[in-house]
């Protein structure tokens, strides 16, 4: 049977109220090609603005403005240059044949601990999602997250599926964002998610990133609240 890799990332604020999860997914068979594809950009955007494939591209850090990406300091000055790598990046996924995204979300006016499980409650919304689509394809799937596996209700999640019929295997398995391409791909998908859900004034330059280059390859065909 066919097995389907899905990488998520979250994304939200309490101040805003959005929770958000994003995600990049393949076959397994087209693994090695999409990473092929994305290292190979990694590999361009050293060549033209020193920017080390290794150097982990966390989205909010990196759009606006935060750490050193690139090893010429002029060029980390400019917001403008760092805008435009992100468009790059999220034009080559969804450019990229082999791979689909997908975004879920809700808004809650709930705080502090409340708010967190919201989050948990949607994450359990998002994996009930994806195993009904994986069964109506016919195939199995595996969840990655960012993280280090201390946040329980992702188990429990997985673990309230129905063993005798559920498509989506073991738990979900955990990798650091700096170690993982995929994930950093994930986290610069629900950024570009959550912004075009919130469309914040001060934020116009990306609330449209999502519409412009990754629409076309949701799995969903556009966030979908849960």
């Amino acid at each position: 049977m066919p097995l389907r890799l899905f990488y998520v990332d979250d994304s939200g604020s309490v101040a805003t109220g959005f929770v958000v999860y994003s995600w990049i997914e393949c076959d397994i068979e087209e693994w090695r090609l999409g990473l092929k594809t994305w290292l190979e950009l990694r590999r361009d955007l050293y060549v033209r603005f020193r920017i080390p494939p290794a150097y982990e591209l966390h989205a909010s850090q990196f759009v606006n403005g935060r750490g050193r990406p690139s090893t010429d300091p002029e060029w980390n000055l400019s917001k403008q240059n760092r805008w435009a790598v992100a468009e790059e990046l999220l034009a080559a996924i969804g450019d990229c044949p082999q791979l689909r995204v997908g975004t879920v979300y809700r808004r809650t006016g709930a705080r502090g601990h409340a708010y967190h499980l919201q989050r948990d409650a949607l994450y359990v919304e998002l994996i009930r999602h994806v195993d009904v689509r994986l069964a109506g394809t016919d195939e199995l799937g595996m969840v990655f997250m960012d993280g280090d596996g201390t946040a329980s209700g992702y188990y429990a999640a997985h673990r309230g599926l129905r063993l005798s019929r559920r498509r989506v295997i073991e738990d979900p398995l955990f990798q650091a964002s700096h170690r993982s391409q995929w994930v950093q791909m994930a986290d610069l998908i629900a950024y570009a998610g959550y912004h075009a859900l919130l469309r914040h004034p001060s934020k116009a330059f990306c609330s449209g990133w999502y519409d412009r280059y990754l629409k076309g390859c949701d799995a969903n065909g556009s966030p979908l609240a849960l």
